[in-house]
């Protein structure tokens, strides 16, 4: 990977994005983002995913330089569309996706981040979607998905005003799980990631699948396939071994099957 690392441990796999300065978002680091999870998704020793940003930002936006070798419109709605399928992909990812953002998430930066299932942030970080600045809209579904965590009401005022929010404002307005130091961001994540990572991976996959049927406006049917999912889950051999280790009052030692 040119722009990516990739550390495992404890069932954790932390990816850092690393293109400095700003870590902006180019056609190819999402691309490396897309390879990434080729790599992690069959790879058992992997549970939880955590990516966080080096140097000052977790992604201060996508690539504007990229932006000008683009002609036509046409261009930029495949670029967009591009984008949006990977994001879209990390969102109905069968393993949970953290998203550790510190210094600034900021247009694309931001969407990406929204693409993630849990987002955690510093208390002063800056989390918004300027476009309009630059007299264009977000292009990686965030118009979409910042309305499901904010409101219509707040989502409007963020795109229109183009003003970023702190990482505290994020929790408080539905954008953010957890607001933390600097210092402690990290070592928060990623205490919350190895508690998730110990779950059963059948479970896990079976939960967030289950939260996609919250995008659609049909209670019943996400209701029904909670349902069936859940009669699945429950012949699982994790299951017989979370229920058994309640039991016996011990920690649960599930293996994915």
């Amino acid at each position: 990977m040119e722009f990516l690392k990739i550390h495992v441990e404890d069932g954790v796999a932390t990816v850092a994005i690393n293109r400095p300065p700003a870590n902006a978002l180019s056609s190819s680091l999402i691309q490396e983002i897309d390879k990434v999870l080729d790599e992690v998704e069959n790879d058992d020793s992997v549970r939880v995913i955590v990516l966080h940003g080096e140097g000052k930002f977790f992604s201060a936006g996508a690539d504007i330089k990229e932006f000008t070798t683009v002609t036509s419109g046409e261009q930029f709605s495949q670029l967009s569309s591009a984008g949006q399928d990977v994001f879209e992909r990390m969102e109905s990812f069968k393993k949970p996706i953290i998203a550790a953002i510190h210094g600034a998430a900021l247009g694309g930066g931001l969407e990406l981040a929204m693409g993630c299932h849990i987002r955690v942030v510093t208390e002063k970080a800056k989390l918004g979607l300027p476009e309009l600045q630059l007299g264009l809209i977000p292009g990686f579904a965030g118009t979409q998905r910042l309305p499901r965590y904010v409101g219509v009401a707040k989502a409007a005022e963020m795109l229109l005003t183009s003003e970023p929010i702190t990482g505290e404002e994020a929790v408080r307005w539905g954008l953010a799980n957890h607001a933390f130091p600097d210092e402690e961001l990290l070592p928060k994540t990623m205490e919350m990631a190895k508690k998730i990572a110990k779950k059963s991976p059948i479970a896990m996959k079976a939960a967030l699948r289950m939260l996609q049927y919250t995008k659609t406006d049909s209670f019943y049917e996400g209701v029904k396939a909670e349902a069936g999912s859940f009669g699945e889950v429950f012949v699982s051999e994790d299951a017989k071994e979370g229920i058994q280790a309640f039991i016996e009052k011990r920690e649960p030692q599930f293996k994915g099957n």
